[in-house]
């Protein structure tokens, strides 16, 4: 009985040992200020379509427009508990419930012509294939400047200023007005 105890008292020992070292070398992501504990402004994108935006952060406030595609990029400048006050493709502001965005990170090809995507993120490297304008991809990664962007299986690199979604600093003044307008991407 006591040569049991003994095993089970190492074995606790050693669980507790392994959890302490499993924590050590991560870097903890400082929770951010804000309602979600993620920092502001971030990226995120829409849920599946139709998503409505509104002119305040609540269900009684009128709906704006509405994005008819999921996927599309926007970018959250504020928030609230339930919503998000967004940036979307064409710079309108607008107010977004929590449950209609997915923190998948996509792009959008604004510009109407198409965006080579590249082998490498170099000028002039081999291109693998083309974002048709007004297009949305995934963000994989960026790097220096460029993004790598797919869509499906197929993808490369492009320049991030090339594509909607990519900016490191706000991309929409933040203010306490919600913008009209905005053509509905998708």
């Amino acid at each position: 009985m006591r040569t049991q105890t003994a095993r089970i008292g190492r074995v606790l020992v050693l669980l507790a040992a392994g959890a302490l070292l499993a924590g050590c070398g991560r870097e903890e992501t400082p929770r951010a200020d804000t309602p979600s504990g993620l920092p502001v402004p971030r990226w995120i994108s829409t849920r599946a379509a139709p998503v409505s935006m509104r002119a305040g952060p609540g269900f009684d406030y009128e709906i704006l427009w509405q994005y008819r595609a999921s996927g599309v990029p926007v970018q959250v400048v504020a928030e609230t508990r339930d919503w998000r006050k967004v940036c979307g493709p064409d710079g309108a502001v607008a107010w977004i419930h929590r449950t209609r965005t997915a923190g998948r990170r996509t792009a959008m090809r604004t510009a109407r012509t198409e965006l080579p995507l590249l082998a490498a993120p170099e000028a002039g490297a081999a291109v693998r294939a083309r974002l048709a304008g007004r297009a949305i991809a995934e963000v994989e990664t960026c790097e220096n400047g460029w993004c790598r962007l797919s869509v499906g299986d197929i993808g490369g690199w492009a320049p991030a200023g090339e594509v909607f979604g990519t900016a490191e600093t706000a991309h929409c003044r933040h203010d306490d007005r919600a913008r009209r307008g905005g053509p509905p991407a998708g």
